[in-house]
């Protein structure tokens, strides 16, 4: 996993001898260059640059508050980060947690990366690393009040399974950095340690995530929706270790691509999402893991 952060040092110690430290606000890294063999797909006109707005700072991690395709401007809003950012730990592999109280806070950002306020958690809707690796908090107020009062509007995650070759962008609201590259393929099984996921998203190198990006929205240029979220990669060459985690095809061949990092799909999360935003794992058509 990319490191949940406990404060400013341990972070600075999670990049490296020689690495630059990323405290300050860093503008939106350049589109990669297009190539013959990876062309990049224009935006359309009505789709903004990817930035900073609706993304949150977490104590330890990065996030941003998003919507399903049918939520309404009157729903409590939902924050999506990692499974592994949440307050209580890890979730073990197997476990999965609903509706558990939680009163977290969270750093809005906007366009710019600043922080205009705090949001603030009523529970943890839906938590889990089993399969993969996200959690969505409700928060105590609604999409209509966070855009009234900060006209901030929230990302929307695409219904739709991402595209290999897809440009993207990994936002970290810790961090206040934005990671350019594509969607390189998809790992059929991606084992860390304990935990195994699924049809994990596997980025371009020039994604060099680092600890705190944990969480992050993975957004596509050509959309604008979230596709997936940030949560791993492997650091050191490792196979199948905890912050080394190995690819796993359907025969059981391994493979190991250090350097290489990776994110959680997140369009098996709308079908689990009904009336006022409520988690309903029993909905037709949703496959998120059951308690």
């Amino acid at each position: 996993m990319k490191k949940p952060l406990v404060g400013a040092f341990l972070a600075l110690t999670l990049l490296g001898v020689g690495a630059a430290p990323a405290v300050a606000v860093t503008a939106p890294d350049a589109a990669p260059a297009a190539t013959s063999a990876e062309p990049r797909a224009k935006a359309p006109a009505d789709v903004r640059a990817v930035d900073f707005a609706g993304t949150v700072a977490l104590s330890n991690c990065s996030g941003s508050v998003v919507r399903m395709p049918a939520s309404e401007p009157d729903d409590p809003a939902l924050v999506l980060s990692n499974g592994h950012c949440i307050e209580s730990g890890f979730p073990a592999a197997g476990e999965v947690i609903v509706d558990q109280p939680s009163s977290r806070s969270f750093s809005l950002l906007n366009s710019a990366g600043s922080r205009v306020a705090t949001l603030r958690a009523s529970k943890i809707a839906y938590a889990t690393m089993t399969d993969t690796d996200v959690s969505l908090y409700q928060l105590t107020r609604t999409y209509a009040q966070i855009e009234s009062s900060y006209g901030i509007k929230a990302l929307e995650v695409n219904a739709a399974h991402p595209v290999k070759g897809a440009a993207i962008k990994v936002v970290s609201g810790y961090w206040k950095r934005i990671y350019s590259c594509s969607v390189d393929g998809f790992a059929y099984r991606l084992k860390e340690g304990e935990w195994t996921w699924k049809d994990s998203v596997r980025y371009t190198s020039s994604c060099n995530t680092i600890g705190g990006t944990s969480g992050s929205p993975v957004v596509d240029n050509a959309t604008g929706k979230v596709v997936a979220v940030n949560n791993t990669g492997n650091e050191s060459g490792g196979r199948c270790t905890d912050n080394n985690p190995c690819e796993v095809d359907e025969s059981g061949n391994v493979t190991v691509r250090r350097g290489i990092n990776y994110g959680q799909q997140t369009y098996q999360i709308v079908p689990c999402v009904g009336l006022d935003n409520k988690i309903d794992l029993g909905r037709p058509g949703c496959t998120l893991p059951k308690p």
